[in-house]
């Protein structure tokens, strides 16, 4: 069943709280603003933050169907946006002249260059109007993409609209709820920007951290759980190629209660650390007296 949109920031953050996702006020009072205003919201940050599940929570508290486009070097408007059935419309061509119709040439081209050959990509799915309500749009990594393909993106994001040469504008009757992530491998362009709201999604603190992990992995001791926390807000402290984010604490979690572990030792970290850390050289650097080091000190920050 479709639910209405949050009415307060208060009811944002229990939107998201009711669905597993632990949110800090800040998030929730630019979603409920984005929501609101009928905003884009582009949302930056480190791998593994929780930006794109703030859009699959989002379509699962509100019963909106979530409409994901993956972003990637290349990507193109075939499949972004539409493309024609090529195989379809010549076969359409060779029956009108086996049928001798090729002669009314007008009506065969608005034939096969009609919704009947359209092939509808996730942009263009999501301007369709959806039961029980506007979609959610999932832009995920735009950092992905090149700058053509985000100045195309300024007319969706603007008017909720594509311009399709064959057919014209087709226009939304009720704008997707968009959400942009970007793990900001290169910086996403101003024009963009300004048609959208922004927040930075960072790295939660302790105690946030420990209420996301006590949300998503309700099996974990909670000794457990404190000295994963403490560790994991050490290791980010050090010079890695990539720190661990919450996915990776998930993971990391997961995978110590799959092992019956109650709590860490220098043993049972090292033989772990490949669900946390996803560096060879970062798991290098961590081996040995750095372990020891790191847990002794997550030990003393969780209380032991």
């Amino acid at each position: 069943m479709p639910s209405a949109l949050p009415i307060s920031i208060d009811a944002t953050l229990a939107l998201l709280q009711g669905r597993g996702y632990v949110a800090d006020r800040s998030l929730a009072t630019v979603l409920f603003l984005a929501l609101r205003m009928k905003r884009p919201l582009l949302l930056e940050g480190e791998a593994g933050t929780g930006k794109t599940e703030i859009a699959k929570v989002l379509s699962a508290a509100l019963g909106r169907k979530l409409i994901r486009l993956q972003c990637y070097e290349g990507l193109d408007l075939a499949s972004a946006v539409y493309e024609w059935n090529y195989a379809g419309q010549m076969m359409a061509i060779r029956l009108a002249e086996a049928g001798g119709a090729s002669g009314d040439r007008e009506r065969l081209e608005g034939d096969i260059f009609s919704e009947k050959y359209l092939i509808k990509r996730p942009l263009l799915q999501a301007l369709e109007p959806q039961e029980g309500g506007a979609p959610i749009l999932l832009i995920d990594e735009l950092d992905r993409t090149d700058e053509a393909f985000e100045a195309f993106l300024l007319e969706v994001l603007a008017d909720s609209q594509v311009t399709i040469p064959e057919l014209g504008t087709i226009r939304a009757a009720e704008p997707p709820i968009v959400i942009l992530t970007s793990n900001r491998t290169r910086e996403i362009h101003d024009a963009l920007k300004r048609r959208c709201l922004y927040h930075w999604v960072g790295y939660p603190d302790a105690a946030r951290e420990l209420a996301i992990l006590k949300a998503r992995a309700p099996h974990a001791p909670a000794k457990l759980a404190k000295q994963v926390v403490s560790f994991v807000q050490a290791i980010r402290k050090e010079e890695l190629f990539k720190a661990p984010g919450v996915a990776e604490t998930l993971d990391w979690a997961t995978a110590l209660v799959e092992l019956d572990a109650v709590a860490l030792d220098p043993a049972l970290v090292s033989d772990t650390l490949g669900a946390l850390l996803k560096y060879q050289d970062d798991i290098q650097a961590m081996q040995g007296s750095k372990v020891k080091e790191l847990l002794d000190q997550a030990k003393a920050e969780s209380g032991r």
